[in-house]
């Protein structure tokens, strides 16, 4: 199988009793959890969480990542996107760099260099191109705000969170490099999309195996950036 399909042995379904102290809503969460085999194939890999596997299905997909590459990773907390990328580019071994930052606190990753810090904080520029040593060749955001569960409201709040992505992203890439954005599905994206159209040559939608299916994420991928980071 590909590393971004889903795993292929079949596991037993867990059933999750409810207790009193646990909201439906909670106990409806833990049973996806147990029996999510991308969770399950995820701990036995040693992967952070099962959002690895959304990269790994990207990558698989557009061949994004490539042995020594400079890869910034936006919003990487708690990890599985740059263990993803580390793995990738071979930055365990010296041969690229990966940089992750988060607001969150991030455990250390052999072969990453993760940093605290707001991609919409002007000093986060500097802090990245001083950690990179020179232009990324591909800038990842699977970033997402803390939802409310209004549609809308959650839609134009990822939309601003992208748009904030492509304009750090708009200045750290190299000519030819590639932005990965997570989005939802929904309208309000007029903008950001002529924005990824004028700036890179190719722009296309995707929704990787290991997205759930009752998921309105989606993610843009965007190469051959036109600019000069």
């Amino acid at each position: 199988m590909g590393r971004g399909a889903p795993p292929g042995r079949r596991l037993p379904v867990v059933m999750v009793r409810g207790t009193r102290r646990r909201k439906p809503s909670s106990t409806q969460w833990l049973s996806r959890q147990l029996n999510d085999p991308y969770v399950a194939e995820a701990h036995r890999l040693g992967y952070r969480s099962r959002a690895a596997f959304k990269l790994i299905g990207l990558d698989d997909r557009f061949r994004l990542l490539r042995p020594g590459q400079r890869v910034v990773d936006l919003g990487c907390a708690p990890g599985g996107w740059t263990q993803v990328a580390v793995e990738r580019v071979g930055s365990s071994n010296g041969r690229g760099i990966v940089v992750g930052i988060d607001l969150a606190a991030t455990a250390s990753l052999p072969g990453a260099t993760l940093l605290p810090g707001d991609v919409r904080d002007p000093d986060t520029l500097d802090v990245l191109r001083s950690a990179l040593g020179g232009p990324a060749d591909v800038v990842l955001s699977d970033m997402a705000p803390a939802t409310t569960g209004h549609a809308a409201t959650d839609h134009l709040r990822i939309v601003a969170l992208a748009e904030e992505a492509l304009d750090l992203a708009s200045q750290i890439l190299k000519p030819g490099g590639a932005f990965v954005a997570k989005m939802f599905q929904g309208g309000a994206t007029g903008a950001l999309l002529a924005a990824l159209r004028r700036d890179f040559a190719h722009l296309r939608h995707a929704k990787p195996p290991a997205s759930r299916a009752e998921s309105a994420e989606t993610y843009v991928i965007a190469t051959g950036f036109r600019g000069g980071g």
